[in-house]
């Protein structure tokens, strides 16, 4: 057992400074994720019925809207903006519509194409996304209106969704194309 451990001792010497010679240290490392900064991009809210609004019955339709964004900001960095838009009415007038950009700065570096496509949009949002329920819900209640709780997304599951819907439609578009040329 010993020398197996010397044998092994041996090559471990041997391999690491050839490979540090030749500048393949860094891909030894293989890919490389961390969050850099977290901060608010943008928010806004209004509520253009105030003071009339609060004179009612509160039995708001609440509607939510989510999306993401991603740019490359250098080499391996990229910034990653969470939208989030909720809108309440009561009785099809608008009672507040408050907006956050969440934004993100990540290291994203090793990566294949379509894994760091899957990081910036289901990986990234999914980090971002506490921060941006919390300043939608800060936005109203300061407002003066009840708590909206936002519920937990899957961002894995909506990115297989648009993934599954874009071989759909290529695979639509290519059938016409099929079609004509027998």
């Amino acid at each position: 057992m010993a020398e197996n451990q010397d044998d092994q001792n041996k090559t471990n010497d041997t391999t690491a400074p050839a490979g540090a010679a030749n500048g393949q240290d860094a891909q030894a490392k293989g890919p490389a994720f961390a969050l850099q900064r977290i901060y608010v991009k943008d928010s806004s809210f209004e509520s253009p019925r105030s003071p009339a609004i609060f004179q009612g019955q509160w039995a708001p339709k609440i509607s939510f809207n989510l999306g993401s964004k991603s740019a490359r900001v250098s080499d391996g960095v990229f910034e990653v903006v969470l939208t989030i838009t909720v809108e309440a009415k009561v009785e099809e007038n608008a009672a507040f519509l408050a907006e956050v950009h969440q934004a993100g700065i990540f290291t994203c570096a090793g990566l294949a194409d379509a894994d760091l496509e899957q990081v910036l949009s289901a990986v990234c949002p999914n980090i971002l996304f506490p921060y941006a329920r919390e300043a939608i819900d800060s936005l109203i209640i300061k407002g003066s209106f009840p708590p909206v709780n936002l519920s937990p997304v899957n961002f894995d599951a909506l990115y297989a969704q648009s993934k599954q819907q874009q071989a759909a439609e290529a695979a639509k578009a290519e059938a016409p194309a099929g079609d004509t040329a027998s």
